[in-house]
């Protein structure tokens, strides 16, 4: 009987720290028509081999006129990505195609609209300065938040 117990609860707490480890890799970001972000960090763990960000855009109005997307890259090539996303227009997401400086980067939603990036974690390294931005024009300098990954 005891045995039976103690197999119990190992199950239930390798069921926690699973459950844990999986809720860990995703995030719900949200952005609205005055060009803001309802959280300024998103924390990830280290043992996640993708990240996931669900990008809920709350607001009403039209992708072509207030958009939002979630670009993730080195904090420091924040401003550099963002020129460059704005003459890569809205065809290509506010994101120069190619860039290497962006490890993901989602489509470009309006009012209502949801979306979700998925991107491979083998490039960031524990402890690094990464940030998420929107790219849309004008926006990266408000609209940013830490993205961590410890």
């Amino acid at each position: 009987m005891k045995n039976l117990i103690k197999l119990g609860l190992l199950t239930l707490t390798a069921s926690f720290f699973s459950a844990n480890a999986s809720a860990s890799c995703s995030a719900k970001l949200e952005a609205n028509d005055m060009m803001q972000f309802n959280q300024n960090t998103l924390s990830f763990s280290k043992d996640c081999k993708e990240i996931s960000i669900e990008l809920k855009h709350t607001g009403k109005l039209p992708a072509k006129t207030m958009g939002h997307n979630v670009v993730v890259v080195d904090s420091a090539n924040i401003q550099a990505v963002a020129t460059d996303g704005m003459a890569a227009g809205i065809e290509n997401q506010y994101v120069k195609q190619g860039d290497e400086r962006v490890y993901g980067f989602s489509k470009v939603i309006g009012g209502g609209e949801s979306t979700t990036l998925t991107f491979a974690t083998n490039k960031l390294k524990v402890g690094g300065d990464y940030s998420f931005f929107c790219s849309f024009p004008g926006h990266w300098a408000i609209m940013k938040g830490k993205l961590e990954f410890k």
